[in-house]
């Protein structure tokens, strides 16, 4: 991803490891590189809304430190000292607000760190601010009630997923190097997809999303949303605190392809452009075989914990703030006190049961890829009704890929192989627990063998910022 430099774009796009280059050669500095992202913010987010608050104080302090260490005389410099990250509404700044995407938080002050955020302010991180989430993560569209709906850098007028999909929209317009993400549902792999970026959920015990609330808590990890599967991994590498190293040579991989999981509907654009992409895969030498997915009985396993922790953890938002809630929000807290402690446990059964099953497959194969979305974004504040003529799910319709993995609890990845109507399309890749490696690796195989043209948005923004500037 060189190519960023030799565009001169700016350097908030520039890929993680020639960022820290630059600044350990003295070649750029970090104030600076963290003053001119602020001034893009200021510029540009005014039309995509993908930060809810901008933390420009800290993030200069973060940048004066970074720039500081940076003089010293041979420092084994921390991994991400002096990059601009922006950090999901979710988790915890400490001296910052967090508002979780809703009008009833957002009045007192963090004390501390999430867990996650601690780790990457020790590896040198610069925090520009709290991106935009849809209100307690429970949406895979970026709305609330806080103000506009968060737009896509490919098109402002059209989704930029969810729920961390103000994450992925600070990434794709150059308003963050990266982006600090959760994924209880595919909230990292849906917006990664949608505009564009590469985005991974680690295996479900590896990375809890130790964030100021509960939700999700059976299925909800934190991960990293990029533009590079190179800059994951470095990012991966802080939260995980374990090595991702590539893995050298060409290395055969067994992979089950499921073009559409469950049978859902697809549109056409997305078919047509993943299946592609493993057609390439193929090509590469790798073994491909179209299989069925055993991943029957999901949505029977996952509705019910997700409603249950609703229930549990904010019930007593409806007594204060019902009339403050979104009508999703406010429908799945009261949907929750139907939960019976019976169908807790039945649910709990099926997902070991569905865990299993998603394990066996990785006796044959690698990992197995599915397309990561049924679309490519659509218009902000709407949510299609039918794919390729079929009526589908309200609700899952656009987005049925994603959470059985998180009932399975495998880390899996989206990384972008192409467009359909103009708008990013994402492939899905999905390893055996605690294979992140693999995931990666086939993940990078694919970024390294598709021109994506990611720098169309490098390019777009910075001309945008241009023109405003004029």
């Amino acid at each position: 991803m060189v190519f960023f430099r030799m565009l001169n774009a700016d350097p908030v796009f520039w890929p993680i490891k020639d960022l820290t280059n630059a600044f350990a050669a003295k070649e750029l500095s970090p104030v600076e590189v963290t003053n001119s992202t602020l001034e893009r913010i200021a510029t540009l987010d005014v039309e995509l809304h993908s930060y809810l608050s901008v933390t420009a104080e800290q993030a200069r302090e973060q940048a004066k430190f970074a720039e500081a260490q940076y003089l010293k005389v041979d420092e084994q410099f921390a991994p991400l000292l002096g990059v601009p990250l922006s950090i999901k509404d979710l988790f915890d700044i400490v001296g910052e607000t967090t508002t979780l995407g809703s009008l009833a938080y957002g009045q007192e002050v963090a004390e501390t760190d999430s867990t996650q955020v601690a780790l990457l302010r020790a590896a040198g991180s610069v925090f520009l601010g709290k991106s935009n989430t849809a209100e307690f993560g429970q949406s895979a569209t970026t709305d609330n009630r806080l103000g506009p709906d968060c737009g896509n850098p490919w098109d402002p007028s059209k989704t930029s997923g969810g729920s961390s999909g103000g994450a992925a929209s600070s990434v794709g317009a150059g308003l963050a190097s990266a982006a600090l993400g959760s994924d209880g549902g595919g909230s990292i792999r849906i917006p990664a997809a949608l505009c564009g970026l590469f985005g991974l959920k680690p295996t479900f015990e590896r990375a809890p999303a130790e964030a100021a609330f509960q939700a999700m808590t059976e299925f909800v990890g934190s991960g990293p949303i990029t533009r590079t599967v190179a800059d994951a991994r470095i990012l991966l590498e802080v939260l995980l605190s374990r090595r991702f190293t590539r893995t050298p040579g060409q290395v055969t991989r067994r992979i089950a392809w499921c073009p559409s999981p469950g049978n859902h509907a697809i549109d056409p654009g997305v078919r047509l452009v993943t299946a592609a992409a493993v057609r390439l895969l193929e090509s590469h030498g790798h073994i491909v075989e179209e299989v069925s997915l055993p991943l029957e009985g999901w949505t029977e396993a996952f509705g019910p914990l997700v409603l249950a922790d609703e229930w549990r953890y904010r019930q007593h938002l409806l007594d204060e703030y019902k009339d403050q809630l979104t009508s999703f929000v406010r429908k799945s807290i009261e949907a929750g006190a139907a939960i019976t402690d019976e169908e807790i446990t039945a649910a709990l059964k099926l997902k070991k049961e569905i865990g299993g099953r998603v394990a066996g497959l990785f006796a044959d194969y690698d990992v197995i890829v599915t397309p990561t979305t049924a679309t490519s974004a659509f218009p902000l504040g709407t949510r299609p009704t039918e794919i390729d003529g079929k009526k589908i799910h309200p609700l899952w319709g656009p987005f049925p890929f994603t959470a059985p993995f998180n009932v399975s609890g495998s880390p899996a990845a989206s990384v972008p192989v192409g467009l359909a109507d103009g708008m990013p399309v994402g492939l899905q890749v999905v390893g055996a627990h605690h294979r992140e490696d693999i995931v990666l690796d086939v993940s990078e195989e694919i970024e390294e063998s598709i021109a994506f043209p990611a720098t169309q948005m490098a390019m777009r923004w910075d001309q945008r910022e241009s023109t405003s500037a004029s």
